[in-house]
């Protein structure tokens, strides 16, 4: 009776990963056939803007001024949080720095 089972499951674990593997191949031969188009997509919308220069100009002070605004709201002080703070301060300027070069 075990046995049966067994077989049951592996039958239906055989099927479920030959799915899955056939489910990735033709997922990256689809990425593989438009990386072509994918190329032109990104050189269209990437390439004009405000330019990364100017952009990261304005991410600087945008972000000193988030970072500003979260040390006095958080009531610990500066000297507590300096680790954190750098932290975002790093991140909080890529993301505003680059989504204000690829938006503007």
């Amino acid at each position: 009776m075990t046995g049966e089972i067994d077989k049951k499951d592996k039958d239906e674990s055989r099927k479920i990963a030959i799915a899955l593997i056939s489910l990735v191949l033709v997922a990256v031969i689809g990425a593989l056939l438009l990386l072509p188009a994918l190329g032109e997509i990104v050189s269209v919308h990437f390439s004009p803007g405000l330019g990364m220069r100017d952009a990261a100009v304005i991410s600087f002070f945008i972000t000193i001024a988030l970072l500003i605004v979260f040390a006095i709201s958080s009531g610990d002080g500066l000297l507590g949080e300096l680790q954190f703070m750098l932290g975002g301060f790093f991140a909080f300027f890529v993301i505003i720095w680059l989504m204000i070069a690829w938006v503007f």
